[in-house]
């Protein structure tokens, strides 16, 4: 496939998307739900939302702080300052172009702080693999939490703990085959898979070879426990969500932090996700549509409002650059 076809292909596939989630959040709603949602939304109370974006800003002064652990190495200790604005700058612009934000945040820390583009870059990439590594910590959390859903699940569709331990046998079986067929495999994409592999397991390694290792994982845990309790407390917005469990919860997290991760922003993806998640432990479509929208709000707002002011406050505090 050339670059011209990807490059369509990215503009197109999540237009396409986007009007299939308008279709799909219309058609899967009746009038008097899409009322209920709206009143969810407009009577949430301020008190929580207002706590979940204040998480959501101390996760990203700590992953500003963190920032740092990976830039010293290098011979860099950008101002903590910079860092945050920077970093809220990049939030921003992605929610305008996907990823565009990566590029903006290696390019003003060039800019303001002096340190070469791909040293930046690279200190990005390598977060980025720490954030996905979490996030499958994350996901394996869930998994464990909700076993007894899982298996009840299976039983439920027929398959029984027997028939569930085989397909689970022949699951492992087919990744080690497939892991030996990756090494053994010369092909284009085998390659690529193999480096990713790669770089994922040297970005593991760095973080134990830094001085300030200890500091940088209590960091790391401390940005993704922020983000589970942005999420966690906006549960008192809706009446019929205040007594779920920390492990329902934490699936619907995960489900809405693939939402995120597929779509641009999670602009309506993120919602449709959540609500799905949670109607797994009985909550009805409307009010797991209203946290999902709840959420999505407050945390996009933050993003467009202390992103806008970090993109007028950066250059100012930093005329001489």
């Amino acid at each position: 496939m050339n670059k011209s076809i990807k490059k369509t292909l990215k503009i197109i596939l999540p237009i396409v998307l986007g009007v299939f989630l308008v279709w799909y959040l219309y058609n899967s709603t009746t009038p008097f739900q899409r009322k209920e949602i709206i009143k969810y939304v407009r009577e949430a109370d301020l008190f929580w939302v207002s706590v979940s974006i204040a998480i959501g800003i101390l996760s990203h002064v700590s992953r500003a702080i963190r920032w740092n652990y990976l830039l010293e190495p290098l011979g860099y200790k950008p101002k903590i300052t910079n860092n945050v604005l920077i970093i809220l700058t990049a939030y921003l612009a992605n929610l305008g172009i996907p990823r565009s934000g990566e590029i903006l945040r290696a390019t003003a820390l060039a800019t303001y702080e002096d340190v070469p583009f791909e040293k930046g870059i690279g200190t990005i990439v390598t977060e980025r693999i720490i954030d996905l590594i979490m996030l499958l910590l994350v996901i394996s959390i869930a998994l464990l939490l909700q076993t007894d859903l899982i298996l009840g699940f299976i039983q439920e569709s027929g398959l029984g703990i027997l028939s569930g331990g085989v397909i689970l046998a022949i699951g492992i079986i087919g990744l080690v085959i497939a892991i030996r067929l990756v090494k053994k495999s010369t092909s284009a994409f085998a390659v690529k898979l193999k480096n990713f592999l790669k770089s994922l397991l040297d970005g593991i390694l760095s973080v134990f070879k830094m001085k300030r290792k200890w500091a940088f994982i209590f960091h790391t845990f401390f940005i993704w426990g922020a983000y589970i309790m942005m999420f966690w407390v906006i549960k008192f917005t809706v009446l019929e969500t205040t007594g779920l469990s920390f492990g329902a919860l934490l699936v619907a997290f995960v489900g809405g932090a693939f939402a995120m991760a597929t779509t641009n922003g999670g602009f309506l993806a993120f919602p449709i996700a959540v609500s799905k998640s949670l109607e797994i432990f009985g909550i009805s479509a409307v009010s797991g549509t209203a946290f999902g929208w709840i959420m999505w709000i407050a945390q996009t707002a933050m993003v467009i409002f202390f992103g806008a002011i970090s993109f007028l406050l950066l250059p100012l505090l930093n005329r001489n650059k």
